[in-house]
């Protein structure tokens, strides 16, 4: 049987540090991400690139905030463009932008999950936790604030309300290695399941992603998988404004999308951060791609020989 996945580009910038990632679906599709796809027996559908209407908001209390009243269209328009593909698709996939955009994207499918009467539940694969609120970000760069926002946390004044919040223990972050002492608070308090990177080299990466993966089996849950390029090694996947060394290798990245594809439990999808203009001949790019591609169901044997 085809399914059908959609394509819904979302070319946010204004929650990070620097330009760049608005030209990140416009990257994938040059890539061939959606012929890629379609090589796998998907129907894809490109919808193209979601319009933003920036919200007027006043100053934030928090001086080092920016670009709120984009942040806050971004949300709203993302929640309905999610929400929307979530109905018509079987797999949507999001293409960032920064990760700002996961708080309208898991905002839609809360809302799609809820309708179902199915859980939602998240993997967050990423270097950072983004578990401030606009109160207490130091940077003021709203990327870091998506998970904060989509789990209920107050201080998120003027955006959408959360009437269905993803509840903490339904979220398993893996690859952390840069986390604030006020997320680090957050998340304790939370409860969210959390893998860092020297939880990985001890343990591996196999063991927790299969019991995750069982806890969203044995409750007929949906899951949604947010893929950061800042998740990998900057030495594989330097296409990206917030590099952490020491990140997941190409193997340990591969291994977890091939799990996610045996699973069969994923309904949508997330990749982010990727910034074309710091990229090196699209090594970065051509990487995300074979690793949706891998989440697809492209076996390793499969795969041809290439580079990156």
């Amino acid at each position: 049987m085809i399914r059908i996945c959609h394509i819904v580009g979302a070319p946010v910038e204004t929650g990070a540090s620097q330009p760049g990632c608005l030209m990140g679906p416009a990257a994938f599709r040059t890539a061939g991400l959606p012929a890629t796809l379609r090589a796998l027996d998907w129907e894809v559908v490109d919808t193209g690139d979601v319009p933003l209407r920036v919200v007027q908001t006043p100053a934030h209390r928090n001086m080092a905030v920016h670009d709120l009243g984009a942040t806050i269209g971004w949300t709203q328009a993302l929640s309905a463009a999610a929400y929307r593909a979530a109905q018509q698709s079987d797999r949507p996939v999001f293409l960032g932008g920064d990760h700002s955009l996961a708080a309208g994207t898991v905002h839609g499918m809360a809302r799609f999950a809820h309708e179902q009467g199915r859980p939602l539940f998240v993997l967050w694969l990423d270097a950072h936790p983004d578990f401030h609120t606009p109160d207490t970000t130091t940077s003021g760069h709203l990327h870091g604030t998506p998970v904060a926002y989509f789990t209920g946390q107050a201080g998120f004044d003027g955006f959408p309300s959360v009437p269905h919040p993803v509840p903490a223990e339904n979220i398993c972050m893996m690859g952390l290695r840069s986390v604030d002492p006020a997320e680090r608070d957050g998340l304790a308090r939370a409860g969210v399941e959390l893998h860092d990177m020297r939880a990985i080299d001890e343990h591996g990466i196999a063991a927790p992603l299969r019991r995750f993966l069982a806890r969203v089996a044995a409750v007929d849950g949906l899951l949604h998988v947010s893929l950061d390029v800042d998740f990998l090694d900057p030495a594989i996947a330097p296409a990206v404004g917030t590099t952490v060394p020491g990140g997941a290798t190409f193997r340990e990245a591969h291994l977890i999308m091939e799990m996610l594809h045996d699973s069969d439990l994923v309904r949508s999808l997330d990749l982010v951060e990727l910034n074309p203009f710091l990229d090196e001949r699209g090594r970065t790019v051509l990487l995300m791609t074979d690793l949706a591609a891998s989440l697809f169901g492209r076996r390793v044997l499969d795969r041809k020989t290439g580079t990156y």
